[in-house]
């Protein structure tokens, strides 16, 4: 008995989410079901399927596994924020916050072979079983467990962190953070100092905006005007780097690097995110 439009409704939420996963886009999503249940309704009868859910993710994961060995051929390298047209911006930072995922992993899982990502996705994040990606990736089950491993170890790395002369006091940058997120302006000041400078780029601001403030007071005034940015950060590693990511929907926009001085916030630097940046998981390395 073939698969009907309801088994396919009731399957459709799950399908978006891993195919969002594997994608990294809610709109890619959509096609990637939509086309894998035009797939299943044109395919030729076959016997009873005895678990329509989990045909119809592999299906839908073989879709996404195809967009993503195209867009390696085409050499297409993942969309920064300021590429994404505004409204699937919006949809793809809906998700992060309504199933609560975590933009870090979105942005490092851009890091991965296309194998790698879907056995990665399938296995750890909905706990599809690994004869069944080995039928996904057109492999062996040791293969796909391969692929499993190796995204895993590229998650979670660099073994040693980059040698710096000074690392900020990370309970100051994060306090300063949350201050920031929720608009505490007085805690703000609290904790810069006196003499602290916001350098960011041009490109980050208002047309016709200082891209150096001095001073806690203009810089904390400043700041509570970009909350929803702050809202869109994770801890990440970038380019050697341990800094925070502006990632609204999972799409890089910008880093943070915050110094820090005698537990105070020192100096801010903003700069914006480039097509050839390299990310990897934060160091120490931190929870998704």
């Amino acid at each position: 008995m073939p698969i009907t439009v309801e088994e396919f409704e009731t399957a459709r939420p799950h399908l978006l989410s891993a195919a969002h996963r594997m994608l990294g886009s809610a709109h890619d999503a959509q096609d990637a079901v939509q086309t894998a249940w035009l797939r299943v309704m044109t395919a030729r009868s076959s016997p009873s399927i005895e678990n329509p859910s989990a045909w119809l993710m592999t299906v839908t994961a073989r879709v996404c596994l195809d967009e993503l060995r195209a867009r390696r051929r085409r050499n297409e390298a993942p969309l920064l924020a300021n590429a994404v047209p505004a409204a699937e911006l919006a949809a793809d930072e809906a998700i992060l916050r309504t199933e609560h995922v975590s933009r870090a992993l979105m942005v490092l899982l851009n890091q991965l072979t296309p194998p790698q990502r879907v056995a990665y996705v399938l296995h750890d994040l909905f706990s599809m079983p690994f004869d069944r990606i080995a039928q996904v990736l057109g492999g062996t089950v040791p293969s796909a467990k391969k692929h499993a491993s190796r995204a895993r170890q590229r998650l979670d790395g660099p073994q040693h962190a980059s040698k710096q002369n000074s690392r900020p006091d990370q309970q100051i940058v994060e306090a300063f953070l949350t201050a920031a997120r929720t608009g505490d302006t007085r805690r703000m000041i609290q904790l810069l100092a006196p003499d602290s400078v916001r350098d960011a780029d041009a490109a980050l601001l208002p047309h016709g905006a200082r891209t150096t403030v001095i001073g806690a007071v203009d810089i904390a005034t400043e700041t509570e005007h970009f909350r929803d940015r702050i809202e869109a950060t994770c801890r990440l590693t970038v380019n050697n780097k341990s800094v925070y990511l502006i990632a609204p929907g999972g799409h890089p926009l910008a880093t943070i690097e915050i110094s820090t001085a005698h537990q105070m916030v020192t100096g801010i630097a903003l700069r914006l995110a480039q097509a050839d940046d390299h990310f990897a998981a934060a160091l120490p390395s931190t929870t998704f």
